[in-house]
């Protein structure tokens, strides 16, 4: 509502004096303020903020009249009473200046526009030169207490407990009556009013006095602390015609001050706001404005009774003000919105505490832009000596006064209540705007728009930019939510000098276009264009002022304003687009003046001082070359007979809700009608529906232009205490409950919502439920904005920056303030209505609700927060909770995806000793992490292992977390399957509450393996060497006892090695399936010891059954082409005719890249776009070419052009070749041919089509660079770890000669068993004969390492024995998958190792005729029980 902004800005009196200044008064337009001291009166103007004039009273005069003590002014601001200490009233007459008329003329540079025009347009900006005269002075012989001014007479209260009645002019026999305080008959209400004197007022005088406007009576503060409302009975004040009422309960009364829009009262030391009841008159407490002692402790003590009370001018906000200093702003209702005793205001940066500031007397500038404030006299003097004993030099005895002038922003809904305002954010300062929304990528580039640029360009402060603490960018769900920053717009400073102070102000819907109205005219800005638009004629804009405020309509500017040519009220409506200019306007004659004016669709509703409302519709007009618009009346209400006062009304709106929506309302053309007035009246929300009891007229039958309006029905009260009021009328089906409501801003009660029913499926309602139902709810921001669609409430909040520059006691300003900014908030509300429903017993209703909103990307924080309230409230109750609703809210959200989700968050976010109370509403721990498991939701099963962990033995985590590891190593998933080593570690070594931080040593398994083929320019053999040492040295971190004591040793040793067990078998499980991708990947990122395992495994699961198949499944795994040849280069005609079938059938797919990625794969890795490189360049070259060979090709990420292919062959040309062993060699007239002519003139091509088909073949015929990397290390591990069957797949695949012949060559050692070799054979020679019939290309490369093949056979013919293939049966046994034969894919029964979910016991499986196992391999005795079913015909020795 109100914002504190900036730093408060110090006025020095220039006139130095003794005196200390300690009263201020405005004048009733607040364009002067008279500041009173012992023996002077000082009059100052509001901007500039100047002295104008200042009487000094004579000594002998002081002497005689005593010292000043309080001030009033006349209403038309022509005289000054002044009351002294002696009891006098002081008259003074403000003269104007006669010759001199200003004080300040500004300046013009030469040329400008403002000089031209009328006479008379400097006094608009000038300070003017008045002069003070006093007039004969009264005496009333006894101490003033308060003085009160009427429009003809001042009122006088005085201490010997009379009412005195002055007239101002001080003339006639009428000038002076006294009326005595105990002839004013008191009661507590006016209907058990008594006549005769109050013998109880004895002695007894009036305190404090305040007259209210709109309730016409006087409110009164007693020297005794009681509280009362004096009503005069009829016009003239006379001892008989007057009538008291008391407050019932109150004796400490202090001060009171009148908000005379909402007809209230604050008072007293506590501060009570009372209303009057309008049926039995008697006086009744609204609410309590107070500090609660959550944000305050100690507070009563800090504060003492209040001391100054002041309504702001819109009546919206109250500041208040203690004896013990220290200044706090509520809204009307009581929502707290700023209260300088605590945080920044109370300490410094350093932690220490300052005083707080007493204050001797404040009051509100023009339109609330400013608060005057002076300052404590002892405060000062304090001040001041410190200085002088700082500085070492007695300063003169005169001291320069100080007036401290606060800045206020505040929001356009407080005088301004238009529907437009609603849907946006809108603040505006006395000469800027700050608005939420536009362009979000814009707001970096504008000087202005810093969410801390609050500062005036004339404040001389040091920090003209303090650090914006939040300047990241964050997109939100819109612009309105997109980013923290204002857009702050600077309002013109041409319309400003003649028109301060700026009154109303607008925004369209869109929120690109504002208008601002100030004393006279008005002026509108787009955010398109980034220009202000002014009347051209200036004699226009000053012969208008806005009276009943500014909206938009499409883009068209509504006013209503007074025209003073033609004396009278106007509706005008302005084009955007045109010139500011009356031709272009469409003006409409009132009969009223008009006070408040809004929009909905194309009907404008118009308040006016009659107490009517008039309704009329807008029409667009385009025959004439300017757009214009047509306005005719519909209807007219009026309201006289509910409304006591037309200043009372607060806003007033048309709404398309009705009390029975959606039932009657079928029609959906319908709904968005106007259906209903919605008043606030002084706080109480007033709601006029359109009475459809009569017979109803069909659309159809009434011709358009003589459609008679419905009448309204009679008023219905649906709110107290209403600041404002939300509705919309978009219309969207999926959120109609939304869209339909009424939002309530309550003040301190938070906020409401009216919110529609609706029966489910077009059921028929039931007859008991009623349409709609008012909820009320607490947010922690005060609204200025509803999200209808979204769910959210925009807010502003203000924060503070502390500012330290000059240290030592004699602060400046800006280290006793901090300086102010104001921060855009938002909150989200679905929860606490969801909430409210759910109470009620409205489930269907929340459901709907929440189904209609389930796509908002905080969906689930919403629910997160509705079990967390919940939860924290039944939880820690004291007393027992008859009906709990946790269980009901856990049974909704079970409706939802994000169950599970939303209970883990939930818990893990509040502490621990809630959660009993909380799985005994939804469910046991371990049946939901299950639930987890099953729909593969394996992070939030992660959750509720913690969870787990915290609440179950420690066998019980162990056995989940194993089953959540398993899971995780078949998905792939490895940061998971690396928390869990870490989990499973810490559960072992009894560290329950605090999982070990992960070992050091284990940093070079998250960068090992598989990593480092993203920078591939290092030579693979050596990374390879680094990465195997690094993975030894980590085996050893796990399997290295490091406890305090040999018992944690061994519990340490038993973990590591229950873990190594389960990547042993997973490993195993990898390999069995031929998945040699996922292996690499899981050895790389979970630093598994790869080669030390193949070392232990090489005879028995490392072993290849079926060469064939194994190669398929690495094609797929890997992305790898199979090889095909160009049909020209086949001799056979019948071969020839066979590789088409093949083709055709088949293999065509291999060689389109988007096949490839499209196939089915069984990785984890993502595809990569294979990259195309001939195989051709790895031909003849040993192992360490081909290592820098792919390094230098290791940056060619994308596919090459034609040209770098074309070069790429050209260089190779010499081992091209010589290595074609076959047929190849025919292509080499192929590299013969002129590329020249190539490249300049592709119709002088001279290769023939086949030569050209066979080109692309070999470049199609190579997988993409990753996979080809990969190959290489896994190859590379495989030799090292001597699982030679494995590097004789893998140089197939590469088609690497040379790996063919070091792994034939290794045959021949003693070392490799017989079964090896003839695995090897029988596999090579598998794989010829598939060549030969299913996948010709790999024709050509057997037939390279023929001679090797030649050998293979002879070596092995020579040593063959029949035992020898006894193994190789045995194994293919074992192997456990028998679809390895055929298919490409295993079948599902073939994953068996993952099969049993709960296999946790993990054997030790020791071959017959075997390696034996390292003794740490032992399995502890509980896992004999269960043997994983895949483990075949292995026997099981057990320790």
């Amino acid at each position: 509502m109100y914002f504190l902004t900036g730093w408060p800005r110090r006025l020095l009196c220039p006139l130095r004096s003794e005196e200390e200044p300690f009263h201020i008064q405005p004048s009733s337009q607040r364009f002067y303020f008279a500041v009173l001291s012992e023996t002077q009166l000082s009059i100052w103007f509001s901007r500039p903020s100047v002295l104008i004039v200042s009487y000094i009273e004579s000594a002998k005069a002081a002497a005689q009249f005593g010292f000043y003590q309080k001030t009033q002014w006349k209403p038309d601001d022509s005289m000054i009473a002044v009351a002294t200490v002696k009891g006098y009233i002081l008259l003074f007459d403000v003269v104007g200046g006669g010759d001199d008329k200003y004080l300040y003329e500004p300046v013009y540079p030469k040329g400008s526009a403002r000089v031209r025009v009328t006479p008379g347009y400097k006094e608009e900006q000038c300070a003017p030169a008045l002069s003070l005269e006093m007039k004969k002075p009264v005496d009333l012989e006894a101490p003033i207490t308060s003085l009160q001014s009427l429009q003809e007479d001042l009122l006088v209260c005085t201490a010997d407990g009379y009412l005195h009645v002055l007239h101002w002019d001080g003339q006639g026999s009428n000038g002076h009556k006294a009326i005595c305080l105990t002839t004013i008959p008191f009661s507590l209400d006016l209907q058990s009013a008594r006549g005769g004197p109050s013998l109880e007022l004895e002695g007894v005088y009036i305190r404090c006095m305040e007259y209210c406007v709109t309730l016409d009576g006087y409110a009164v503060v007693l020297s005794d602390g009681r509280l009362g409302f004096i009503t005069p009975l009829s016009n003239t004040i006379t001892a008989d015609q007057l009538q008291g009422v008391w407050a019932a309960d109150v004796t400490d009364g202090t001060c009171v001050a009148v908000n005379n829009k909402y007809r209230l009262m604050a008072k007293r030391y506590g501060l009570l706001v009372y209303m009057i009841d309008t049926t039995t008159g008697s006086m009744q407490l609204s609410h309590k404005l107070e500090l609660t002692p959550k944000h305050y402790p100690d507070i009563y003590n800090k504060t003492g009774p209040v001391k100054l009370i002041c309504w702001s001018p819109d009546c919206s906000v109250v500041m208040v003000t203690w004896e013990c200093g220290g200044l706090s702003l509520w809204s009307v209702f009581g929502a707290h919105l700023i209260c300088t005793l605590g945080e920044d205001f109370a300490y410094r940066s350093d932690g220490t505490k300052k005083d707080p500031i007493k204050i001797s007397s404040m009051c509100w500038g023009a339109e609330g832009y400013h608060l005057w404030v002076l300052p404590n006299k002892q405060e000062r003097r304090r001040q001041e000596e410190q200085q002088e004993v700082e500085m070492g030099e007695p300063r003169q005895s005169f001291l320069q006064a100080g007036i401290l002038q606060f800045h206020f922003i505040k929001s356009a809904l407080t005088v301004n209540p238009c529907t437009s305002n609603q849907e946006q954010v809108l603040l505006h300062g006395e000469d800027r705007l700050y608005l939420t929304c536009g362009d979000p990528t814009q707001v970096h580039s504008t000087s202005d728009s810093h969410a801390h640029s609050h500062l005036h360009t004339r404040d001389s402060s040091p920090l003209h930019h303090p650090p914006n603490p939040d300047s990241s960018l964050s997109q939100g769900l819109s612009t309105l939510l997109g980013h923290k920053h204002w857009h702050v717009v600077q309002i013109h400073s041409t319309y400003l000098e003649s028109n301060w102070p700026i009154r109303f102000a607008a925004i369209d819907t869109a929120g690109q276009c504002m208008a601002v109205a100030g004393r006279r005219g008005f002026a509108h800005y787009s955010l398109f264009t980034r220009k202000w638009k002014l009347f051209g004629n200036i004699t226009q804009e000053q012969n208008m002022t806005v009276t009943g405020g500014l909206a938009w309509w499409n883009d068209f500017v509504v006013v209503a304003c007074y025209n003073f040519i033609d004396q009278q009220e106007q509706l005008r409506l302005y084009q955007r687009s045109s010139n500011l200019d009356n031709a272009f306007a469409s003006v409409t004659k009132l009969h009223s003046d008009t006070l408040l004016l809004n929009v909905f669709r194309d009907m404008v509703i118009l308040f006016r001082a009659d107490c009517s409302i008039c309704l009329y519709s807008l029409e667009r007009r385009n025959d004439s070359p300017n757009p214009s618009a047509n306005v005719e009346l519909l209807q007219e209400v009026s309201m006289s007979r509910y409304i006591p006062h037309p200043a009372l009304v607060v806003s007033v709106t048309l709404t398309s809700v009705r009390t029975e929506t959606g039932i009657t309302l079928k029609a959906p053309q319908q709904a968005c009608m106007a259906e209903s007035i919605m008043l606030n009246l002084a706080g109480q929300l007033i709601m006029l529906q359109r009475d459809r009891s009569g017979p109803q007229v069909r659309e159809k039958e009434t011709p358009a232009n003589n459609k008679k309006l419905l009448p309204f029905c009679p008023p219905v009260v649906l709110a107290q205490c209403v600041e404002n009021v939300w509705t919309t009328c978009r219309s969207n089906r999926k959120k109609r409950h939304l869209l339909e409501a009424l939002w309530l801003s309550c003040g301190e009660a938070g906020m409401k919502v009216w919110l529609p029913l609706f029966p489910r499926d077009h059921r028929k309602p039931h007859s008991f439920l009623s349409r709609r139902i008012m909820l009320p709810f607490h947010i922690n921001i005060y609204p200025l904005a509803v999200l209808f669609e979204d769910a959210l409430v925009l807010g502003a909040t203000n924060e503070t920056v502390l500012y330290d520059g000059l240290q030592g006691s004699s602060e400046p300003l800006e280290a006793v303030f901090p300086f102010c900014t104001v921060e855009r908030t938002s909150q989200i509300y679905l929860h606490h209505i969801l909430r409210q429903l759910l109470v009620r017993n409205l489930g269907e209703q929340a459901l709907m609700l929440a189904q209609s909103c389930a796509s908002l990307p905080y969906f689930p924080h919403v629910m997160e927060l509705m079990v967390h309230v919940v939860l924290e409230e039944e939880a820690t109750s004291r007393e027992p909770i008859p009906d709990p609703l946790l269980p009901t809210v856990a049974k909704f959200i079970t409706e939802f995806p994000l169950f599970l989700q939303t209970i883990v968050h939930c818990a893990r976010k509040t502490e621990y000793a809630l959660w009993n109370y909380l799985f005994a509403a939804v469910g046991n721990p371990k049946d939901l992490f299950e639930e987890c498991l099953m729909a593969q939701d394996l992070d939030t099963a992660a959750s509720y292992l913690i969870i787990l962990q915290n609440m179950e033995v420690p066998a019980v985590s162990r056995q989940h977390a194993t089953l959540l590891f398993n899971t995780a190593l078949e998905q792939g998933k490895w940061d998971l399957c690396r928390h869990m080593i870490r989990f499973l570690k810490a559960i072992g070594s009894g560290e329950m509450d605090t999982p070990p931080p992960t070992p050091t040593t284990q940093e070079p398994s998250s960068t090992g393996g598989f990593e480092f083929f993203r920078n591939r320019s290092i030579s693979l053999s050596q990374s390879a060497d680094s990465i195997t040492t690094g993975k030894f040295s980590l085996q050893k971190t796990y399997s290295m006892p490091t406890g305090p004591s040999a018992k944690g040793r061994d519990v340490e040793c038993a973990e590591n090695m229950y873990i190594d067990m389960m990547l042993w078998r997973h490993a195993r499980h990898l390999l069995e399936q031929v998945r040699l991708r996922d292996l690499g990947c899981f050895s790389a990122q979970l630093g598994f010891e790869l080669i030390g395992w193949l070392c232990r495994e090489r005879n028995r699961v490392a072993r290849v059954d079926d060469f064939v198949s194994a190669l398929k499944r690495l094609h797929k795994d890997f992305l790898w082409p199979f090889p095909v040849i160009p049909v020209g280069s086949l001799n056979s005609p019948l071969k020839n005719g066979r590789c088409r079938t093949v083709l055709s059938t088949r293999l065509l797919k291999s060689q389109s890249a988007d096949s490839l990625l499209n196939s089915d794969m069984d990785t984890a890795l993502p595809p990569t776009n294979p990259t195309n490189h001939t195989w051709l360049d790895g031909l003849g070259q040993s192992a360490k070419e081909m290592d820098t060979a792919s390094s230098a090709h290791s940056n060619q990420h994308s596919p090459q052009t034609h040209d770098a292919f074309l070069s790429l062959l050209t260089n190779k040309v010499e081992e091209y070749s010589i290595g074609s062993a076959t047929d190849l060699t025919e292509t080499s007239s192929v590299v013969d041919g002129d590329w020249t002519m190539v490249d300049e003139n592709s119709s002088t091509l001279s290769l023939s089509q086949a030569e050209l088909e066979h080109i692309s073949m070999e470049l199609a015929n190579k997988g993409p660079h990753k996979s080809q990397v990969q190959l290489r290390y896994l190859l590379h591990v495989f030799m090292e770890a001597g699982c030679l069957e494995w590097c004789v797949v893998i140089g197939l695949i590469l088609r690497d000669a040379n790996v063919i012949k070091q792994v034939i060559g290794f045959l021949d050692s003693p070392e490799v068993p017989q079964e090896t070799v003839q695995s090897v054979r029988n596999g090579l020679l598998a794989v010829d004969t598939w060549a030969s019939t299913d996948c010709l290309g790999y024709k050509p490369f057997l037939n390279l390492i023929q001679p090797q093949l030649q050998q293979l056979m002879e070596s092995a013919s020579e040593q063959v024995q029949p035992e020898a293939f006894q193994p190789t049966s045995q194994s293919s046994k074992l192997g456990g998958s028998e679809g390895l034969g055929g298919a490409v894919v295993p079948r599902p029964e073939d994953n068996r190792g993952v099969a049993a979910p709960l296999g946790l016991a993990l054997p030790s499986l020791e071959p017959a005729g075997g390696f034996s196992r390292p003794p740490s391999e032992d399995c502890a005795p509980e896992q004999k029980e269960e043997q994983g079913e895949d483990e075949g015909t292995y026997d099981c020795t057990l320790s």
